[in-house]
């Protein structure tokens, strides 16, 4: 027994003279790779952030994940809890519900996270009784109403849950005046409220139009009431809320040259008008045929805009079902990942990611976050896809090692 003694004794001894030699052995974190060149963050779902109960996580595997948060991450962004569905449900200054949003930024404040705002003015998640009005919709409003769903986007676990349940929206409307008037009222109070807390806002997400047509803007209330001045209204109110918060226009399907054609006019004509936009947020749902050189492109041309890129959203897909495309359209996520995964997933993802992330380190000069839309797959609203770099028991898979070893490239290159 004292031989036994006197080894611990000694190895004590040792790490105290010589704390190195336990750095040495303990894992490299994401934030600690990337500490030169870019934050690294996460999306967090509410009971992480209270601990209170998990949605099909035990409290044991949610205390896991906020200890996985702490240790990778030094960003967070919420899943749900600032969507204006979730934060201002019902109409008036009485109409809010403040406490989730509270919970997520204390966590962030009392672990020295930076805290990421989203998102103000969406056509989803949004209440009916925001649109409401006196005037009559037109004859297109069917069209326009089903662009304005409220399904609970990229939080797998929130379907048909917190806030309401409220569908598409075809009443009689608002008149511009009093939209323009409940946006900036809703702006203000929220954005006011975490004044100096929360650093970044996604101001105005998912505006753009898909697919190959000539319409820039997507169809939805915002647009048909106000008109696309919705979009430097929403930033002119936020700007005036916090002159100091960091301002993105975010969106989805970036990497389509189609779509980033479209942000690049969307952007050029906010500069014309000196909108305070003061990044652009690629949400960056891919997959994993998702290349070095696709990714490369991308940043090129949008960093040609002058503005810091935040990549908000990162997934990488490796469902059967969901490698045809960059989108992030909530109706069509269920199929995306679907088919079961694709042969050989583990390699093909830490290929993608080790390229994408090669991307990133190449454009450090622009990208200045990087946000994984999850903490591990089993908390991933494309949970079936096996997207992200840990796995449902918080284990690190191949591509977090391939994250990490282009971290060590480019330091060794430097």
């Amino acid at each position: 027994m004292r031989a036994i003694a006197s080894t611990a004794f000694l190895s004590a001894a040792l790490l105290a003279i010589c704390p190195a030699a336990e750095a040495a052995d303990k894992p490299v974190s994401l934030k600690e790779a990337f500490n030169d060149y870019f934050l690294v963050g996460t999306a967090v779902n509410r009971s992480m952030v209270t601990g209170g109960t998990a949605f099909r996580r035990s409290a044991e595997q949610n205390a896991n994940d906020v200890a996985l948060i702490k240790e990778q991450f030094n960003q967070i962004s919420p899943e749900n809890d600032l969507k204006w569905q979730m934060i201002h449900p019902r109409e008036g200054k009485d109409g809010y519900d403040f406490a989730a949003a509270d919970a997520f930024v204390n966590f962030g404040l009392s672990n020295n996270m930076q805290i990421v705002g989203h998102t103000l003015v969406w056509h989803s998640q949004t209440p009916n009784w925001v649109f409401a009005g006196t005037n009559p919709p037109p004859t297109n409003a069917t069209s326009v109403a089903a662009a304005n769903t409220n399904a609970p986007a990229t939080n797998r676990f929130g379907r048909g849950g917190f806030g309401g349940g409220f569908g598409p929206y075809n009443g009689p409307r608002a008149s511009r005046d009093e939209l323009l008037q409940r946006m900036r009222e809703h702006i203000h109070t929220v954005v006011g409220r975490y004044k100096g807390k929360v650093k970044a806002w996604d101001v105005v997400n998912e505006a753009l139009a898909d697919g190959q047509g000539t319409n820039v803007l997507r169809n939805s209330l915002w647009l048909e009431i106000i008109g696309p001045g919705f979009i430097a209204k929403a930033f002119e109110y936020a700007h005036e809320a916090d002159p100091d918060a960091i301002l993105r226009y975010n969106d989805y399907g970036l990497e389509n040259a189609a779509k980033r054609k479209k942000l690049i006019t969307l952007m050029k004509s906010l500069q014309v008008q000196k909108v305070p936009v003061h990044a652009i947020g690629s949400q960056a749902h891919v997959n994993v045929s998702m290349s070095f050189e696709t990714m490369d492109q991308a940043l090129r041309e949008i960093a040609a805009l002058g503005l810091p890129i935040h990549i908000t959203e990162l997934d990488v897909n490796s469902a059967v079902g969901g490698q045809r495309g960059f989108g992030a359209d909530i109706a069509k996520n269920a199929a995306a990942t679907q088919g079961g995964l694709v042969s050989d997933a583990d390699k093909k993802l830490a290929d993608a990611y080790a390229g994408i992330f090669r991307a990133f380190l190449k454009h450090r000069d622009s990208v200045k976050t990087i946000t994984f839309w999850g903490v591990n797959d089993a908390v991933s609203w494309r949970a079936n896809g096996k997207p992200l770099l840990f796995d449902g028991n918080d284990q690190p898979k191949p591509a977090f090692d391939a994250v990490i070893a282009e971290a060590k490239k480019t330091a060794t290159t430097k």
